[in-house]
């Protein structure tokens, strides 16, 4: 075909065959040029494609960036934060599922940590509080009394406000030990059947030389002889212990501390009420606070440590039981808890 076409081109020849004997060619011819054009339309084509693929992909990227590492990256931030105990990180996952999921709980270990800090930081400021008072007094008329500044007929009396003192730092150390074994292994109970008449006795006896000081008068009201209750009988113990020695400690002088049981159906209510000063009507909901005191007890007597009534809560609660409490500001306070009485 050299010569009979003006421009280059591209020739197909088929040959064909008839029963094996060639009868004839087809030829077809295309020119280069209209084959170019082809080409490049289809390799626009393809372009356009391939543009339209990477922004998909793109867009894909930036939704799974956003959805995916993204909220990745502001939990390893928050999580490394809060591990050196920088707890003002602030952050919020917009995703559902399990990234959703695992910041709530970020957040919460957070917030856990950042309340189980201040808690300690409180106990540490109480705890030197409580510890600082008694034994600077324990100190100074120790020293008073080795260098002759108290007199020899006068020392007896310091030396039992000593002794008292040490009682003091005997029952904080006490009470902190107990609260602990609580935190790490709950409260252990081992249930008994006992009268708690006889118990309320016992206790009150030795309260007397208290009273005596104070002037009180502890009376016990109960609505039969013997009320025989399941429980733990040593925590139940320091229950009511806690319960009567803030009783004396928060009443006026030449008042009055009623301990009473009534049998209610299948539980023994028993309330331990007071002539004292009473709770402020905004703090009868914190009294139950690992070292809480309100501005009045601090004012009134600074020698509590702020765990007995917590103990109190925390031993009626593992019981099952309830304890609440009933006050008024200068006219007194009541407690009230139930224990099961045996069937």
């Amino acid at each position: 075909f050299y010569g009979a076409v003006s421009e280059p081109v591209l020739v197909v020849v088929v040959p064909i065959t008839h029963q094996y004997n060639t009868k004839g060619y087809l030829c077809t011819l295309m020119p280069m040029e209209d084959i170019r054009q082809e080409a490049i339309e289809h390799v626009n084509n393809l372009n356009v494609y391939y543009v339209i693929v990477m922004l998909i992909l793109a867009v894909v990227f930036f939704v799974g960036y956003c959805f995916m590492v993204l909220p990745l990256r502001k939990l390893i931030k928050a999580a490394k934060a809060y591990s050196t105990g920088d707890y003002d990180v602030k952050f919020k996952i917009i995703t559902g599922g399990e990234y959703k999921e695992l910041g709530d709980i970020i957040v919460f270990m957070g917030d856990t940590m950042y309340r189980f800090n201040e808690y300690q930081r409180d106990i540490i400021a109480n705890i030197s509080h409580d510890f600082r008072s008694p034994l600077t007094s324990i100190k100074g008329y120790a020293e008073a009394i080795k260098d002759g500044t108290i007199p020899r007929e006068e020392q007896e009396k310091y030396l039992d406000v000593i002794t008292f003192e040490a009682e003091r730092l005997t029952k904080l150390t006490s009470n902190l030990l107990m609260l602990n074994t609580m935190d790490k292994k709950g409260i252990i109970l081992q249930p008994v059947e006992f009268n708690v008449n006889e118990l309320i006795k016992r206790l009150a006896l030795t309260f007397e030389g208290l009273c005596k000081k104070k002037h009180l008068v502890i009376k016990l009201q109960f609505s039969s002889q013997n009320i025989i209750v399941q429980a733990d009988k040593d925590k139940i113990e320091q229950v009511i212990y806690n319960l009567v020695d803030n009783a004396i400690k928060f009443s006026r002088p030449f008042g009055e501390i009623a301990i009473c049981v009534d049998e209610r159906g299948h539980k023994a209510l028993l309330s331990v009420k007071d002539t004292g000063v009473g709770i402020p009507k905004d703090d009868v909901a914190k009294i139950w606070d690992r070292f809480y005191k309100s501005d009045s007890s601090r004012g009134k007597d600074k020698k509590g440590t702020g765990l007995g009534l917590s103990i109190v809560k925390e031993i009626i609660e593992a019981h099952n039981e309830n304890i609440s409490v009933i006050s008024t500001e200068r006219v007194g306070t009541e407690f009230l808890f139930t224990l099961p009485l045996c069937k």
